[in-house]
């Protein structure tokens, strides 16, 4: 299954077309792609290179619990969503530090600078974690993932938890093709640090087994992509787990699929390498709810994989 990921990131390094892009990094890319894989044949967690578990499960967990303040996923370790609430609190009124303009680029092109870079986040970092009123105000992405999923904003006033919503959905009308959740909210977009790449996700049950696909706007398919294939695997493991169902496939459409400039290096290092089996997802089986589990309450076991490959991210 891992070969369909290594096929795209093959197919766009031949046929994807050089383009600019938001971060001004560049890119090569493709439009529309879709990759299957049967979550019956092993956890898809990539083996090419190390992807590392515990941030896939405290990032979804963070989803599920309907957070968009990066404290928990500090607390945790998971520095995924720095970038983006560090760029905000740079460009407030409450930033008096070192200029910071253009600082995704800079941070990976002048290593004087990327030194006040990164001493300037950790200090953001640790105020953020020591300092509730800072960290209510500047830790905050905007309503992203987890405010959608949990509490769609309705006129009326109220919310919808989509989440709680399409479980009982599956649960009581299994055969609905309405099993859909959505974190494409247009009205909210620009206040997001980051639009939802990952922007709609449909359930489908058949033969007992549960399956889901997503279609995903924008996919870095070095970066991001290996860390969006094992985070819907497992939210799929988990509403098949509440819902008493065998999980059947996940199914990744992708938009613009892309590779930045400054990965091909890495890339044809990962495209290198051999593949190797994938492991296996455990789950506390005590934990009847999906929101009642922690991190330790998720793990994979026969997880060998090839060495990481480090590479800049374009914010």
């Amino acid at each position: 299954m891992e070969q369909e990921y290594l096929d795209l990131a093959q197919k766009i390094l031949n046929e994807g077309s050089e383009k600019g892009d938001r971060t001004g990094t560049g890119t090569k890319s493709i439009f529309g792609h879709q990759m299957r894989f049967n979550l019956q044949e092993g956890f898809p967690l990539l083996t090419t290179k190390r992807v590392y578990f515990k941030l896939i499960k405290s990032e979804l967990l963070w989803f599920l619990k309907g957070d968009t303040n990066i404290k928990y996923l500090l607390e945790h370790n998971n520095h995924i969503w720095d970038e983006w609430a560090f760029e905000r609190y740079v460009k407030s009124d409450d930033y008096t530090g070192p200029d910071m303009t253009n600082f995704g680029l800079r941070s990976q092109e002048d290593e004087e600078f990327n030194k006040v870079y990164l001493k300037e986040k950790e200090l953001f970092n640790q105020k953020i974690l020591s300092d509730d009123k800072f960290s209510e105000k500047h830790g905050t992405l905007g309503n992203v993932y987890g405010a959608q999923w949990r509490t769609w904003p309705m006129t009326n006033g109220n919310t919808i938890d989509q989440i709680q919503n399409v479980i009982e959905s599956i649960k009581n009308n299994p055969n609905s093709r309405r099993h859909i959740v959505s974190a494409w909210n247009p009205e909210e977009v620009p206040d997001m640090a980051l639009p939802p790449c990952h922007t709609l996700f449909q359930f489908y049950v058949q033969d007992g087994k549960l399956s889901c696909q997503l279609y995903q706007r924008s996919a870095d398919v070095f970066l991001g992509v290996p860390f969006n294939i094992a985070s819907y695997a497992l939210l799929t493991h988990l509403i098949a787990h509440e819902t008493g169902l065998e999980v059947g496939d996940f199914v990744h459409t992708l938009g613009d699929a892309h590779l930045y400039l400054n990965h091909m290096d890495q890339i044809k290092e990962q495209l290198s390498r051999e593949p190797l089996p994938f492991p296996t997802l455990e789950l506390n089986k005590e934990k009847k709810s999906i929101f009642d589990f922690e991190i330790e309450d998720i793990k994979v076991s026969g997880y060998n994989p090839h060495k990481g490959i480090k590479a800049p991210i374009a914010v």
